[in-house]
């Protein structure tokens, strides 16, 4: 499932309500740090010199799109990058989100900026910059051991581990929205199970220290690319919040 426009919907976001989607990456295939076994829009593709929209064609796309749904009177809950990958690798991701500001207080000011990030680019300053910008910061935490996040995220930097992941996280001091999905299966003969209780607790104990202001936890919802994996059901969604919720934690289940 890929995008290819750079301003798409609205769509109606099982997280976010009506959201207008930008795509920061190319149009024909997915470019990504991650490799992620459940991203619905597939497996990455090696391409050498990947296409991506400049700042000024993402800047007119967006406001194109911002004067049509004004002038058709439809209210917008979020601004959200995300799309063909991840958002972060553009270059320019800071003048665009500073033009998405811009434009976003000029035609619909109600509406939220929000970023779906998988964390990987929290190493720059300028995408920490960016990201502070924005009224929802949504970064990436699938497991707090580097052996499930890298069977279920893949990451293309076989070297990053969770300790890395999680002194960028802390960048934010909590404020900021932490998304898992929850998942289970096999890739490549390996096993995938980011609800056991090892793995839990691991999970929990990153949770703790990092106090995101929010926490995102969902399930897969559409065509995966590896096809051995099981979507969890809310009863154990629920079962696996309990804990947090108990604390005090803010957690949206999507399921």
């Amino acid at each position: 499932m890929l995008f290819d426009s750079i301003a798409y919907g609205p769509i109606h976001s099982r997280r976010l309500g009506t959201s207008l989607g930008m795509e920061l990456m190319p149009l024909a295939h997915k470019l990504c740090t991650f490799n992620c076994v459940y991203c619905e829009c597939g497996w990455n593709q090696p391409v050498s010199h990947p296409v991506l929209p400049t700042r000024d064609e993402v800047r007119t796309a967006l406001e194109t799109k911002l004067q049509a749904l004004q002038q058709e009177g439809t209210q917008l809950d979020v601004i959200t990058f995300s799309g063909n990958g991840e958002p972060t690798l553009h270059p320019d991701f800071l003048g665009i989100i500073c033009d998405t500001c811009t434009l976003r207080d000029h035609y619909c000011p109600q509406a939220k900026v929000s970023v779906l990030s998988n964390s990987t680019q929290l190493g720059r300053p300028d995408v920490v910059e960016a990201l502070r910008l924005c009224d929802n910061r949504i970064l990436k935490l699938d497991a707090a051991t580097d052996t499930m996040m890298r069977r279920i995220d893949l990451p293309v930097n076989p070297a990053l581990d969770v300790a890395t992941l999680i002194r960028w996280l802390e960048t934010f001091r909590g404020d900021f929205i932490l998304q898992t999905c929850f998942l289970r299966g096999e890739h490549d003969g390996q096993p995938i199970d980011n609800t056991t209780p090892a793995e839990l607790e691991a999970w929990y104990a990153a949770v703790r220290h990092l106090r995101p202001k929010q926490i995102m936890i969902y399930v897969i919802d559409r065509k995966t690319p590896e096809e051995h994996l099981e979507k969890i059901s809310l009863e154990e969604m629920q079962r696996i919040a309990a804990p947090l919720l108990a604390e005090g934690f803010n957690i949206q289940i999507s399921a």
